[in-house]
């Protein structure tokens, strides 16, 4: 699990198709977690969620380590920007879990998206990044999405949509942190800290009140489930950008939406919101456009 090398600017076509089999898993592992998440919320607080979780992925993590001689990777080089990034994960993740157990599932998802059009408005601060007018008008057009996918008014605000928009800030946070720790550590260095610090998070928050639950063994195939998906999707969508560029995969990434919309309409009998679709394509639209825009600048010039 050492860190993946940054990708080329162009992609031959079999490129193309590995890396869309990898956001394939990637698509299929955040489905999961999000029906996992929900088929357990019934028993367990979204701490208890979390707890479990990262206590699975550490053991899950450790073990495929020491299998394939990466765990000697795993330093304490960076505790702030592990600390950071883990305490904006812990916070992002808790307020998904907790945001679709009230609200429909695809429009927690659609307002997922919008986590990259964070990191654009806070790359410049804490990356250094310079603000584009291309990033101004994606972050622009993503915001209108947000406007159309929650319809903003005293009925369909609420703490489920609020819940939802604030983890994908969350997780924006979290991308600018993992970012400026991949020029130093290694993939297994990363989900070493970020499952250990967030068993300890999720111990302390669950445990607050003293009463941690204890899952029954209906519950602990899917808390598995979560737990496996969490660090699939990690790995497949890290594989995925490291084998081509994110402009030409990331469409895949969007098959999320229906797929959930499909599933929470079998399993959760939630209809299709139209408003959410749009809204979802416009924030989509906006951060392929950005991405494309970007791709095209750093790809070398035919000479």
């Amino acid at each position: 699990m050492s860190a993946p090398p940054a990708p080329d600017a162009t992609a031959e076509p079999v490129q193309v198709l590995r890396a869309a089999a990898w956001m394939l898993g990637a698509v299929a592992s955040f489905s999961a977690m999000a029906v996992a998440g929900r088929l357990v919320s019934f028993e367990l607080d979204t701490f208890e969620v979390m707890l479990y979780r990262s206590v699975i992925g550490f053991i899950v993590l450790l073990t495929v380590a020491r299998l394939a001689g990466t765990l000697g990777q795993v330093t304490w080089r960076n505790p702030h920007l592990h600390l950071g990034r883990n305490i904006l994960h812990f916070t992002g993740q808790n307020l998904w879990f907790y945001a679709i157990t009230i609200i429909p599932l695809a429009q927690v998802f659609a307002l997922e998206f919008t986590s990259p059009l964070w990191v654009l408005v806070l790359s410049p601060v804490f990356l250094g990044e310079r603000l584009t007018r291309m990033r101004v008008l994606a972050a622009t057009t993503g915001f209108i999405g947000i406007l159309i996918v929650t319809r903003p008014s005293v009925d369909t605000v609420n703490i489920g949509t609020l819940s939802a928009a604030l983890a994908a800030v969350g997780f924006a946070g979290t991308a600018i942190f993992t970012k400026r720790l991949t020029r130093r550590e290694t993939l297994t260095c990363i989900l070493f800290w970020m499952t250990l610090l967030q068993s300890l998070f999720g111990l302390i928050c669950a445990g607050a009140d003293g009463d941690i639950a204890v899952p029954s063994a209906g519950s602990l195939p899917w808390l598995a489930l979560i737990a496996l998906g969490g660090l699939g999707a990690h790995l497949c969508l890290t594989t995925a950008l490291s084998i081509a560029p994110a402009a030409l995969i990331m469409p895949v990434d969007f098959l999320r939406l229906p797929l959930i919309a499909v599933i929470a309409l079998i399993l959760f009998a939630e209809s299709v919101d139209i408003y959410v679709m749009l809204g979802a394509a416009l924030i989509f639209g906006a951060n392929y456009l950005n991405l494309w825009v970007e791709t095209r600048k750093r790809a070398p010039r035919a000479r």
